[in-house]
C-alpha cells in the first residue's frame, strides 16, 4: 500500500499566504461577509440549493444595508457557481461581501479559490470577518513524517501531514509482554528446597532464593538462584502421583517439563502431557521415581511459575525444568517475527512516499531499540529516523503523544533543510563564483538567459519583486526556494544578498 502525499510549491504557498493575509485583514462594518467552503467531491447542486435558501432567509435581516449586501453577495456566488460543472478536485473556498469601510457605501468583492490540497470542510458562515482557518491549516502543512508506535504486542503505523495524523496500519502479534510468564507452572503449594530456609512452598519463594536442583552432567546437588517469579492460572491441571515423597503428588500444567532417563541413561526432558502411568522420573540424588497415576483436575487454583539458573529445581521431590527459559526463547522468537512484520509494514507505507521528511519511533524501553536492532528495517528508512521517544501507548493516542514529544525534532528538520540550501549557495559562491550570484539585477539577467538552476528569495523581499522573479524562474523551469528570516542563516542571507541569490546551471559573463 502506498499513501500519496501531495505537497504545495513555494509559489502556491506564497499566493495562499497573501490571500489569507488579505482576507484576514478585512473587517466588515456589519455581518455582511459570506464564507463558503465546499469539500472535494461534494455536490454543487446541494450547495446552490443551500445558498438559495440562505438568500431567502436574508430577507429577514432588519438592516437594509446588511440585507442588501448579503443578498447581493449570495447572488454573485450562485452565478459564479453556475460556471462549474462539478466541484474542483480539491474543493472550493469562496469569500464574498461588502468590504467598504464607509458607512452606506457598498463595495462587493468576490474571491473563488481552488486550494492546492483537498478541503475537508463544509461551511456556510456570514459574519463581520471571513473564516480563513481551513486555509491556514494548508499553510501549516510543510512536511510529511512517518509515525510508528509499538511494543511486543501491538504496533500502529501512521503519518503526520501538517496537524493531521492519519492511521495507515495496525498490527498485533499475540506475543505476551516481556515480563509475563510462560505456560509452564506448578501448584502454589508445591514444596521446594531453599538452601537457608529448608523446605518451603513455591508461593513463598523470593527472587534471589537458592533452590535445590542438580548438575545435569555430574548428577550432584546444586543450589540455583531464583531469577524471577510469576502467578498464573490454568483451566486444567495434571495430578501426577507417586509414593516416594510426603507430598506424593504434584499438580502441574500440561506443558510443564519433567526429567527422566533415555535408553542410553542420558537425562532428557519430557512434557507432562506425554507422561504415562509407570514412567520413571528423576528424584533427589538421581533416584528414579515411578508414576502411579495421572489424573486431570479442573479446579482453577493459583499457580506459580519461576525462573532459576541452570534451568532445574526439585518440586515435591521430582526434578522439573525451569519453565521461563523455554518460554523466553519462544516469545523472543515471536517478538523478532513481529518486529519484521512492523518493518515490512513500514516499507509498504513509507518507501514510495516521495514527500517523506523523516520517521518518528515511539515505544517502551527497550522494545523500540530491539525493533531497530532486530526488525531488519531497510536502510533507506532507517536513515530517515529522526527521533526515538519513550512512550507507553501503542494506539492512535500513542501517535498523538509521539508527535507532541517530537515537536523540537521536527522543527529542527525545517531549519536543517533551509540551512543546507543556504550553505550550498554560499559554498558555490565561494568555490565557484561564476556559478552563483546575488543581487536582484544580476539575478534577473541570469533568469533572462535561462542560466538559473535554483532561485533563492528572502521572505523580506517586497511581494511585487518576488512575484516577478518567481514568474521568470517558472518560465525557464528553475526551482524557487523561499528563505525565512526566523533564524540566523536566513538573516545572514538577506543581509549579504539583499534578498535574492541564484545557483546557476552554467556560468554567464
Amino acid at each position: 500500500m502506498t499513501t500519496k502525499i501531495i505537497d504545495i510549491t513555494d509559489k502556491q504557498k506564497q499566493e495562499l499566504e497573501e490571500l489569507v493575509n488579505l482576507l484576514g485583514s478585512i473587517k466588515g462594518r456589519h455581518t455582511e461577509l459570506v464564507t463558503v467552503y465546499i469539500p472535494a467531491g461534494f455536490n454543487l447542486s446541494t450547495v446552490t440549493r443551500q445558498l438559495e435558501y440562505e438568500k431567502s432567509m436574508a430577507a429577514n435581516i432588519k438592516s437594509k444595508q446588511t440585507r442588501t449586501a448579503v443578498t447581493d453577495s449570495l447572488e454573485r456566488i450562485i452565478r459564479e457557481l453556475k460556471n462549474y460543472k462539478q466541484t474542483p478536485p480539491n474543493g472550493l473556498a469562496i469569500f464574498c461581501g461588502n468590504i467598504s469601510e464607509k458607512e452606506g457605501v457598498q463595495d462587493i468583492q468576490l474571491w473563488f479559490y481552488q486550494p492546492p490540497k483537498q478541503l475537508n470542510n463544509r461551511l456556510y458562515h456570514c459574519d463581520q470577518t471571513f473564516i480563513v482557518e481551513p486555509l491556514k491549516e494548508i499553510l501549516e502543512i510543510k512536511d510529511v513524517y512517518g509515525l510508528v508506535v509499538m511494543d511486543r504486542r501491538e504496533a500502529t503505523i501512521g503519518v503526520l501531514e501538517g496537524k493531521n495524523i492519519s492511521v495507515l496500519r495496525k498490527l498485533t502479534s499475540g506475543v505476551p509482554g516481556k515480563i509475563k510468564a510462560g505456560g509452564q507452572c506448578l501448584s502454589s503449594d508445591t514444596m521446594v528446597i531453599e538452601k537457608n530456609r529448608g523446605e518451603i512452598k513455591i508461593k513463598d519463594v523470593r527472587i534471589g532464593d537458592l533452590l535445590e536442583g542438580i548438575d545435569l552432567d555430574t548428577i550432584k546437588p546444586v543450589f540455583n538462584k531464583c531469577l524471577n517469579k510469576w502467578p498464573n492460572k490454568k483451566d486444567t491441571l495434571l495430578i501426577i502421583t507417586n509414593n516416594e515423597h510426603p507430598s506424593s503428588h504434584i499438580n502441574s500444567s500440561h506443558d510443564h517439563l519433567f526429567y527422566t532417563y533415555n535408553e542410553k541413561r542420558k537425562i532428557v526432558k519430557k512434557v507432562a502431557s506425554k507422561l504415562k502411568e509407570g514412567n520413571l522420573l528423576i528424584g533427589n540424588e538421581g533416584k528414579l521415581i515411578k508414576i502411579l497415576s495421572i489424573d486431570e483436575d479442573t479446579d482453577n487454583e493459583e499457580l506459580i511459575d519461576i525462573e532459576v539458573e541452570n534451568n532445574n529445581f526439585f518440586a515435591n521431590g521430582l526434578l522439573v525444568h525451569n519453565s521461563a527459559a523455554r518460554f523466553e526463547r519462544i516469545t523472543e522468537g515471536a517478538a523478532k517475527e513481529f518486529y519484521r512484520r512492523i518493518a515490512d509494514g513500514m516499507k509498504e507505507c513509507f518507501f514510495n512516499m516521495t514527500k517523506l521528511k523523516g520517521i518518528l519511533i515511539g515505544g517502551p524501553i527497550p522494545t523500540k531499540e530491539e525493533f531497530l536492532e532486530q526488525g531488519e528495517l531497510v536502510t533507506a528508512l532507517k536513515n530517515k529516523i529522526i527521533a526515538i521517544k519513550d512512550l507507553g501507548y501503542t494506539d492512535e493516542h500513542g501517535l498523538e503523544l509521539l508527535v507532541e514529544e517530537s515537536g523540537k525534532d521536527i522543527a529542527q528538520q525545517e531549519l536543517i533543510k533551509e540551512k543546507k540550501i543556504i550553505e550550498k549557495f554560499f559554498e558555490t559562491l565561494g568555490k565557484s563564483p561564476n556559478r552563483a550570484l546575488y543581487g536582484i539585477e544580476k539575478v534577473k539577467i541570469a533568469l533572462e538567459r535561462g542560466a538559473v538552476s535554483i532561485l533563492l528569495i528572502s521572505k523580506k523581499l517586497p511581494k511585487n519583486e518576488t512575484k516577478e522573479l518567481e514568474k521568470m524562474a517558472e518560465n525557464i523551469g528553475a526551482e524557487t526556494k523561499i528563505i525565512s528570516t526566523e533564524n540566523q542563516d536566513g538573516v545572514q542571507f538577506y543581509n549579504i544578498t539583499k534578498g535574492v541569490g541564484a545557483i546557476l546551471r552554467f556560468a554567464i559573463e
